[in-house]
């Protein structure tokens, strides 16, 4: 059968395919080439028949600040190839934003395929050094940013529409509310298709969060009036949960 896209792959073959890869970087930045590491599905040993390959080049700091991706597609696998400055990605994992669950992994455990210094132990000491108040100040422009934000998109649609909207935003409720106790947790989800069953396993949850979760998991996301009934719910839920934890949505009327 012809397969456009990608085809299956065994992981061996892929992993040959990932030392290919370092191979060819080590021609190109020579010596400046710190460690290379794959993260993702390859790393974790869960790779799928139709995985894609995604890796760290780290690269010394003596020339100009490097960060960009290499990303393509050679017809039957995708990779993601990302260089960066020792300094760039040891202050990006340093680093606590509003997708930190979802995005820190790869930091705190990269598969090295090239590492004769020792970059990488550096770079996981770089992950954990984030305090409980970066995660808190982080969690506050959560609920400010995206979640007040959200409510407010939710309120206007049950006045003057559109519902068709509603299924997208109920995902987005789900998908930051999962951030938000991964934060608060401080734990990372395995991968984005693990973000929400992974949070429903993990204590002080917001009210209402479990049944937005498993609405959202179920794809019965056609009535209306279900989900802007779910996403109040889990707005109250976050509100009370965020004065129990000492979070902060609202602030002075003016703060500057």
């Amino acid at each position: 059968m012809n397969m456009n896209g990608p085809v299956e792959m065994s992981k061996s073959e892929r992993f040959q395919t990932c030392h290919e890869i370092a191979s060819r970087l080590q021609e190109v930045y020579g010596e400046k080439v710190l460690a290379i590491g794959v993260y993702g599905s390859v790393s974790r040993g869960t790779d799928g028949p139709f995985s894609d390959i995604e890796m760290f080049c780290v690269l010394d700091e003596s020339g100009e600040e490097t960060d960009f991706s290499y990303e393509w597609s050679a017809g039957p696998w995708k990779a993601e190839v990302n260089v960066l400055s020792a300094g760039v990605i040891l202050s990006t994992a340093a680093t606590v934003e509003g997708e930190w669950p979802l995005t820190h992994s790869p930091f705190f455990s990269p598969l090295s395929l090239y590492d004769p210094k020792g970059f990488f132990a550096e770079l996981k000491k770089a992950a954990e050094s984030p305090t409980t108040q970066d995660f808190t100040n982080t969690i506050n422009e959560v609920l400010v940013g995206e979640m007040y934000e959200f409510i407010g998109k939710l309120r206007n649609i049950s006045v003057n529409g559109p519902s068709t909207y509603l299924p997208y935003l109920t995902m987005q409720f789900a998908k930051y509310g999962a951030m938000l106790i991964g934060l608060h947790n401080q734990k990372r989800y395995s991968t984005g298709a693990m973000v929400l069953p992974e949070a429903l396993e993990l204590p002080e949850r917001p009210a209402g969060f479990d049944k937005i979760a498993k609405l959202v998991m179920s794809g019965n996301l056609s009535d209306p009036s279900e989900l802007l009934s779910a996403c109040e719910d889990f707005w109250n839920g976050i509100t009370e949960w965020a004065v129990e934890h000492n979070y902060t949505i609202h602030t002075k009327r003016i703060p500057f």
